[in-house]
């Protein structure tokens, strides 16, 4: 360590000298976005407790202070920021304050354990106290009740590993177990709650803030239908898990409880200013008769509503190198934003991530955000409640869409890589949801929709989904028929090539009895191995039915052989034999006289004239 970097870290008492709290440098994307756009700069910060590169490189304008309390996570970022504090909140300055306390890893990632334990109501007023009247507070609060609670393989409370300190569910009643309880504790401790995000897929990665209140109002949204899908899938790719938390999630948000079942909740909260004394204008009664402090009109800030509203949703988007795109709402309704914050993947890939012909343009143009329901989740209705009129007129639908935007039979751009994830349908109207993502070469139309109908198909058999079609249907077979419910004859040789444009060998390869890409869910793996048995137990079938059918072709066999030799040794076929024996041999005689014959006359013709 050089001497200017040691100079960076403070150690007041408390540190935890041989502790590391690193987080995966994916974790902090959207809160980065978020950062980016509500601190001004040269405002001075407070980050309490880990957090990624991306949020440091979306804090370098500011003045910051990071408070750890493991010294190694200190030594990392101490080239960084202004000021590293090592120690639990008792290290931070009496009476210093800052315009905004960031605590995007919650409170349990502050406190030291070799200070004092000051419990969750005290740590939080000492990060009020560091706020300024007029401030900010970020605060990310984990739910005991949450989708990765719901889908989790291991129990939370059987934890024996190094950080597993404090219970994190309901049974401590020091500490906010629901939305509303955390709003009350930091209206108690005199902060303003505004803007709330809930926090996808899982606490230790959030890849989607939502807003709360327009997820709640919004449960038939395609956008976010699309955003949960995406972010459970991708978040919880090779973990094992119960049940599908994609499934879970978008069941959640068309019951309107997607942001009751969040694994974390990011609320910004305002600590109001003082008001000054002196000004004549309407008191505000505050409770105590002897003191009434004048009212004073002030701009509503940002973050409770006021005229600069915070963006619907921050996602980070893994098929644009991690590009943190926001979801404003203006008079014309939403709109994407692409911001210049940028973290790596979080997983080696997501599923059907595509190969180079297909590609997500991170400079692609800002637009709106189409309204209306997922094609996905349409198609997945009809399929479940067997509805083939709906099934028809969706899928032949989608195919007279893209008939109408070819241009001489191919599609290019957005439109050739939109997707059954990737489209929303309001009536008759058809739009792309995200056209951010780019295509290589034009591509035929059937090509094109042969490979959403692939797509489909295989989510559908994979996922163990029920449809009106017969269940010995493999992944092309179902992509053919499929094709023919859209009012096209496709035949295995156009879904071959439709495949080949985005997907690897090992996923155009899928099975029948294959479970789904992305989470290992012990649900679809059990119906994975359902499917399995039954086709089993459907080629043993097949196996005994070939066998028997050998078998009794060889009996057969053996008993004409046993008369052909019964008959052999009779008297009545030896003299068969011997009758038939001369004229045997005068045919073979007479065929090498004529043979001798042509040879001669072939000769002499051949002789000179």
């Amino acid at each position: 360590m050089t001497t200017e970097t040691a100079s960076a870290v403070t150690l007041p008492g408390g540190e935890m000298l041989a502790w590391s709290d690193r987080t995966d440098s994916a974790a902090d994307g959207p809160l980065a976005g978020l950062v980016a756009r509500l601190v001004p700069a040269g405002a001075r910060v407070l980050l309490a407790g880990p957090h990624g590169p991306a949020l440091l490189d979306a804090l370098a304008h500011t003045r910051l202070t990071c408070l750890l309390r493991g010294y190694p996570d200190a030594a990392v970022v101490a080239g960084q920021v202004d000021r590293v504090l090592v120690s639990g909140p008792q290290g931070l300055p009496a009476g210093e304050e800052y315009d905004v306390v960031i605590a995007g890893a919650g409170l349990d990632a502050i406190e030291s354990v070799e200070g004092e334990r000051l419990g969750w109501d005290e740590l939080l007023a000492r990060l009020v106290a560091a706020v300024r009247p007029g401030g900010d507070l970020l605060l990310r609060l984990d739910n005991p009740l949450g989708v990765h609670r719901l889908v989790a393989a291991e129990s939370w409370y059987a934890g024996r590993g190094d950080a597993e300190w404090t219970v994190g569910g309901v049974l401590d009643a020091t500490r906010p177990a629901n939305l509303a309880q955390l709003r009350e504790r930091l209206t108690a401790a005199g902060m303003r709650t505004g803007t709330c995000y809930a926090g996808y897929p899982h606490p230790d990665l959030t890849s989607a803030l939502l807003a709360v209140d327009e997820l709640t109002r919004h449960t038939r949204s395609g956008l976010f239908d699309a955003v949960l899908h995406a972010a459970c899938t991708t978040g919880y790719t090779g973990r094992f898990v119960l049940a599908d938390p994609a499934r879970l999630a978008v069941d959640a948000l068309h019951a309107g409880r997607a942001a009751d079942l969040a694994p974390s909740w990011l609320v910004l909260a305002h600590r109001p200013a003082t008001e000054p004394a002196g000004i004549d204008e309407e008191p505000v009664d505050t409770g105590d008769p002897a003191h009434r402090l004048p009212r004073v009109d002030r701009p509503e800030h940002p973050g409770v509503g006021g005229p600069a509203r915070l963006p619907v949703a921050f996602v980070a988007d893994w098929t644009a190198d991690g590009t943190v795109v926001e979801v404003r709402d203006g008079p014309a309704g939403w709109h994407w934003h692409r911001t210049g914050v940028a973290v790596p993947p979080a997983t080696a890939g997501a599923p059907y991530a595509g190969r180079g012909t297909a590609h997500h343009d991170p400079a692609a143009p800002d637009g709106p955000v189409p309204d209306g329901r997922l094609l996905r989740s349409l198609l997945l209705d009809g399929c479940l409640r067997r509805d083939t009129a709906l099934l028809r007129r969706l899928l032949r639908g989608y195919a007279d869409w893209l008939d109408g935007q070819a241009e001489q039979g191919r599609l290019a751009g957005a439109v050739a890589l939109a997707g059954a994830d990737n489209l929303v349908v309001d009536g008759d109207r058809w739009a792309v949801l995200d056209r951010g993502r780019r295509a290589g070469p034009p591509l035929p139309v059937d090509v094109v929709l042969a490979r959403t109908l692939w797509r489909f198909a295989a989510d559908l058999l994979t996922g163990g989904y029920a449809h009106p079609w017969t269940a010995t249907l493999d992944v092309v077979g179902l992509t053919v028929l499929l094709g023919g419910v859209a009012g096209r004859d496709f035949d295995r040789a156009v879904v071959e090539a439709a495949t080949e444009t985005v997907a690897t060998a090992a996923e155009a390869a899928v099975s029948l009895t294959d479970p789904p890409p992305g989470p290992r869910s012990y649900q679809q793996l059990r119906e994975a191995w359902l499917r399995q048995r039954e086709e089993n137990t459907r080629l043993a079938a097949l196996l005994k039915w070939t066998e028997d059918l050998l078998t009794s072709r060889e009996r057969a066999l053996r008993r004409a052989e046993a008369k052909i030799n019964l008959l052999s040794g009779s008297l009545s076929y030896k003299v068969g034999r011997l009758a038939l024996t001369p004229a045997r041999m005068a045919k073979r005689g007479a065929r090498a006289a004529k043979r001798r014959a042509r040879t001669t006359i072939a000769v002499k013709q051949e002789g000179p004239e």
